[in-house]
């Protein structure tokens, strides 16, 4: 696709959007929806195809209490991992994405539930816009890691000491109050759809080891889950001011 050159970054999320629904999405499919800015357009583009008659006898799977209500409005049949424990593909954005497709997920505080339907997807399709990229997870966006409420700050120092994380670790702030945004936003602890609690990891440098801080954040008591998506992205589609590329 060319000619994209003064695009906004709305259209360029649109595009990718649409892209990713158009070019993986078929008649008869289980799939997953993502949560944010950029996965919202294929949520719509799912809901304008079935609407024309183009898809059929589709059910998707929502990541969030946002997505569902989106779907919902737009008439697409859902279910939950309940029923299906296996999708044929999975449509989500990212906040970061390293040259090995590695993943930096959470932001809009939806990663535990993103995570459960994309890792059961047989492809999972990454879409951002070309301010995602970067060389190596860590300073460009904050990594969230979602923590049970149960003693939360103790929680929030036994996670910032852990080996693959401290060195690079600026500070270990907890998310307040909206879950779908990790800018302070109110007074409250944010709370996640699932009731738990979110603390956002600020790094001052790259994360030398992004596998081994996944593992040892993973293993921690009292983390649930964080946003890492180690090798699971099957496709990125990057909408850029020189096009839209795979």
């Amino acid at each position: 696709m060319a000619g994209t050159a003064g695009l906004t970054q709305e259209e360029l999320k649109k595009m990718v959007g649409y892209k990713a629904v158009d070019d993986h999405v078929r008649s008869g499919m289980v799939v997953g929806l993502g949560t944010g800015s950029t996965a919202y357009f294929a949520v719509e583009r799912v809901g304008q195809k079935l609407k024309s008659g183009e898809l059929k006898d589709i059910v998707c799977i929502p990541t969030s209490e946002r997505t569902r209500e989106q779907a919902e409005s737009l008439g697409i049949p859902l279910c939950t991992l309940n029923e299906k424990s296996r999708l044929d593909v999975s449509i989500d954005g990212a906040d970061e994405v390293d040259p090995d497709w590695n993943l930096v997920k959470g932001g809009g505080g939806a990663l535990l539930r993103e995570k459960m339907v994309e890792i059961v997807s047989d492809k999972f399709i990454c879409i951002v816009d070309e301010s995602k990229l970067c060389k190596g997870l860590g300073p460009g966006f904050p990594l969230p890691v979602e923590i049970t409420p149960f003693c939360h700050e103790h929680t929030l120092r036994v996670v910032a000491e852990l080996p693959a994380i401290k060195p690079y670790l600026k500070e270990a702030v907890l998310r307040m109050g909206s879950s779908s945004t990790n800018k302070r936003d109110g007074d409250n602890i944010a709370v996640t759809d699932n009731g738990n609690y979110i603390v956002d990891l600020h790094f001052k440098e790259t994360l030398k080891d992004a596998p081994a801080a996944a593992a040892q954040l993973k293993s921690a008591v009292g983390v649930v889950d964080h946003g890492l998506f180690i090798n699971m992205a099957t496709e990125v589609i990057v909408a850029g001011k020189e096009g839209v590329f795979v």
